[in-house]
């Protein structure tokens, strides 16, 4: 709750803790999610946030593999002309 009041930070809560500042902020957006959901006037379970948060990483892996695909394809189309 410090962090979040501007108390303290990431980096010297990590250290006090012997914490990664990576896990400190992930608890963080986590703690700031369960709180906006409970503000809402129809909180959403906790299974239906994960599988929210579990979709939209579905679709930017999604995303990530066709533009893998296309500059695979277009290497093998091009590469040989780059050099």
């Amino acid at each position: 709750m410090d962090i979040f009041q501007g108390k303290t930070t990431v980096a010297e809560v990590s250290r006090k803790y012997d914490l990664t500042p990576a896990a400190i902020e992930e608890w963080m957006e986590e703690a700031r999610a369960g709180m906006e959901n409970q503000l809402r006037a129809r909180p959403k379970d906790v299974a239906a946030m994960y599988e929210e948060k579990i979709k939209s990483m579905k679709e930017v892996i999604g995303e990530l593999t066709l533009e893998n695909i296309a500059l695979k394809k277009y290497d093998a189309l091009f590469g040989e002309e780059k050099k």
